[in-house]
């Protein structure tokens, strides 16, 4: 009986250590919905009006289309601001997960929506929050054409995408994966817990890693507003903002940027939004 336990418990170990093993080295396929993406447009009243790019964050969907964000929508459209409302994964037509996005295909389903009568095309400013921060700055980072980026609760490096496999990069530019931060074994625990905040610090104990998964922030042509929450729950956001600034700081980056920390967690920005209003008036004023 003892030696068949004990077969039986190899069996277990093994079966144990094929399965963690294959998550970490097989390769989901790319979505067949690869470079489809959702974007509405929300237009005022007025001509010549600065383009807000807005993405929401992990949870997927088009966010900003939805009715618990109409307030600050329609806000936006009432000082004069078109919006772009973007869904890129879990959003109609899109991938199903967030994993290797195309940057160059959201790129350019702003750059078709700029070409409206109505907006100026040379004041486009995007806005996103978690995941869609650390989207807006990579974007910000590799295309010249968009002039502000407003990042809340952002990172400063691009990290796994979000799969059961977290084996491959939450971007593509140029159809090349980005490079991101590896998620290790020892964060298989506490994602399964759902304490995001201790696999993110675990992620982020790898130095070489973090370095090459740099977001290149200080190529960004034009003003920069981060916000995070002090007491972020999902990832250490002030940290890495602070690193951000660092980073500009280190290049003398030559546009205006700025930090705010918040008392409290990962919404706290989106609770603070007259932050936004402010930035975008200061710098982005309509005609």
């Amino acid at each position: 009986m003892r030696k068949k336990n004990k077969i039986k418990g190899i069996a277990f170990l093994l079966f144990l250590f094929f399965g963690v093993l294959y998550l970490f080295i097989h390769v989901p396929k790319l979505s067949d919905k690869y470079g489809a993406v959702e974007s509405k447009l929300y237009l005022g009243n007025s001509d010549k009006q600065p383009l807000v790019v807005a993405f929401g964050g992990g949870s997927g969907g088009n966010d900003w289309t939805r009715n618990y964000l109409k307030g600050k929508r329609d806000s936006l459209n009432q000082k004069g601001y078109a919006l772009l409302a973007v869904g890129y994964f879990k959003a109609n037509g899109t991938p199903e997960n967030l994993d290797r996005i195309s940057l160059d295909a959201i790129r350019d389903t702003i750059m078709a929506a700029a070409e409206h009568p109505k907006i100026d095309d040379s004041k486009i400013i995007l806005l996103g929050g978690s995941k869609g921060g650390e989207l807006v700055l990579n974007l910000a980072s590799r295309y010249k054409e968009f002039k502000g980026v407003v990042a809340m609760s952002t990172s400063n490096v691009s990290f796994p995408a979000l799969t059961i496999y977290a084996n491959t990069s939450c971007w593509m530019y140029k159809d090349k994966e980005v490079a991101y931060v590896p998620a290790p074994l020892k964060t298989i625990l506490p994602a399964i817990k759902g304490d995001l905040y201790t696999a993110h610090t675990m992620m982020l104990e790898d130095k070489e890693a973090v370095n090459k998964a740099k977001i290149p922030v200080e190529n960004i042509h034009g003003s920069v507003l981060i916000i995070s929450g002090k007491n972020d729950e999902q990832w250490p956001a002030s940290e890495m903002s602070e690193q951000i600034i660092n980073q500009l700081k280190e290049n003398n980056f030559k546009y205006y940027y700025n930090h705010i920390q918040l008392d409290g967690g990962h919404i706290a920005p989106l609770e603070n939004f007259n932050l936004v209003y402010d930035f975008l008036e200061q710098h982005f004023t309509v005609e």
